[in-house]
């Protein structure tokens, strides 16, 4: 155990040392290595809403909160986060500083790569651990992060990505196939499964989030009875499907209030809301603040970052 550590520990600090000397201009890189983006941060964030993509993440150094309903994660240098799914978090970079700065990657993936893969290949059964969120971490193993070191290297040799990215993606993939979040992976990536149906729904959530939602209209879109369809999207996201929708709604009207200088009214509207004050309710329950405040405050710290 102590050598596997010691081994984990070596391949871990060349994973830091590359990101940081790629990340040395900013806090954040998207690369040209398709779903690739580097991270970097000197100091803790506050608690900010986000959407999580299917992807894997690593932190090289540091650890990051990410909160999704009632549940918590923690991930670090000796574990990895898994979003099977589109889901909307509260994440918060909870170790950082000047000295030793947050430094971590993303990784998004198509389930088409995965199911190409599963039929492709003759899979060993992966380890036991099942949950039935579409959120999970697991321990990260040398094998997994020395495949991502090798990702990471492409960066200095782009004229080799469009030929090897593809294979050290497919071993990245292989890997979380057959380790502790394997069988959610192949749940989520195979048709017909509960969790795939669930996937299916996410998606059409996430392209008609400005309509209004019947929940039985969903589920018999996606060939599930209502009551089952409720249960498993609950299991997976933590969310009822209008509490998803909800936050679909108020994190595009914080975009559109925030970069495209909307008033909080047509924000409102446009994302299907049909009272001002309601949504208004609403973003202050999420946001902790009414539109108005919440957007000069986002405002004001990025005048005082960008100063």
């Amino acid at each position: 155990m102590k050598i596997k550590n010691i081994a984990l520990g070596s391949a871990i600090g060349g994973l830091a040392e590359s990101i940081a000397r790629l990340t040395e201009k900013g806090e954040l890189r998207t690369t040209a290595v398709t779903g690739l983006s580097l991270f970097r941060r000197i100091e803790p964030s506050e608690p900010l809403t986000g959407m999580y993509e299917p992807s894997v993440c690593l932190i090289a150094q540091g650890a990051k909160r990410v909160r999704l309903g009632d549940d918590t994660f923690v991930y670090d240098a000796s574990h990895y986060l898994f979003s099977g799914l589109h889901l909307p978090v509260i994440a918060q970079v909870i170790e950082a500083s000047r000295e030793k700065p947050y430094l971590g990657l993303r990784l998004t993936f198509d389930y088409r790569d995965i199911s190409q893969l599963m039929a492709d290949s003759q899979l060993p059964s992966p380890r036991t651990q099942k949950t039935d969120r579409g959120m999970a971490t697991g321990e990260l193993t040398v094998s997994l992060v020395n495949a991502f070191q090798r990702l990471v290297d492409l960066l200095d040799e782009e004229q080799d990505i469009p030929i090897l990215a593809p294979f050290i993606q497919r071993e990245i993939f292989y890997r979380l196939l057959v380790g502790e979040q394997g069988i959610r992976l192949r749940q989520l990536a195979v048709i017909g499964t509960q969790s795939q149906q669930v996937a299916h729904a996410v998606s059409w959530l996430k392209s008609n989030f400005t309509r209004p939602l019947r929940v039985d209209e969903l589920a018999e879109m996606v060939n599930m009875g209502t009551s089952t369809f409720h249960h498993h999207f609950r299991s997976m996201t933590a969310l009822s499907p209008l509490q998803y929708q909800k936050q679909l709604r108020l994190q595009e009207a914080r975009r559109l209030m925030l970069t495209e200088h909307i008033d909080a009214a047509s924000a409102a509207f446009q994302v299907g809301y049909e009272s001002p004050s309601q949504f208004s309710r609403e973003y202050s329950r999420l946001y902790g603040a009414p539109p108005v405040r919440d957007i000069m405050t986002l405002r004001q710290q990025t005048t005082n970052v960008s100063g």
